[in-house]
């Protein structure tokens, strides 16, 4: 949705399917017809760019999908970006482990850049909840300033970076950090 947006086409379609699918706590599940009856980070990450891309297109997107973006970064916000909110465990290690590029999966770094992008579209201050995972992103940086990529996930690549720094970890760490140095209260 989130390409289709912002190549101009026509994804209002997409968006009415995806806000008839947000679960009661917020966010979305791609596993809800499968019996999923808890939203995963993951997939509200997923919608959540999508949302995002959908207003920038169309000028503010509609009453109902802002409602349901700021429900889906609730969700997210209310377990810190990582966390089980039943216990306050991580709900998978592999959420604070950087990667590039994500495809699908989840990290908090992703996270940190969405919250980062609809900041500087509504201009919302960055929330205090994110605290913990920006100190994490922080302390991950090397002694050289940059970041390593914790981890890659199989399959063609077109660019690999084998046994030095990610520049894309950390052209997105860099990106994060300033957005969130800048705009504290």
């Amino acid at each position: 949705m989130a390409d289709g947006a912002y190549f101009g086409v026509d994804v209002s379609g997409i968006v009415r399917l995806l806000l008839s699918q947000r679960m009661g706590d917020g966010g979305w599940n791609c596993e809800r017809k499968k019996g999923s009856v808890r939203s995963s980070f993951a997939s509200t990450i997923s919608v959540l760019e999508g949302l995002l891309e959908y207003e920038k297109a169309t000028g503010g997107g509609t009453p109902e999908s802002v409602a349901a973006r700021k429900s889906g970064e609730e969700y997210l916000l209310e377990r810190h970006l990582f966390r089980r909110l039943s216990t306050g465990e991580s709900a998978d290690e592999k959420f604070l482990l950087l990667l590039y590029p994500n495809r699908w999966r989840y990290d908090v770094l992703r996270a940190l850049e969405y919250f980062r992008a609809m900041a500087l579209l509504t201009g919302d201050q960055p929330d205090t909840r994110l605290e913990e995972v920006v100190e994490h992103v922080r302390a991950k940086k090397r002694d050289d300033g940059k970041w390593d990529a914790d981890w890659t996930l199989p399959g063609r690549a077109w660019l690999k970076f084998d046994n030095e720094s990610s520049p894309w970890v950390t052209l997105r760490a860099l990106r994060v950090l300033k957005w969130w140095d800048e705009g504290k209260i």
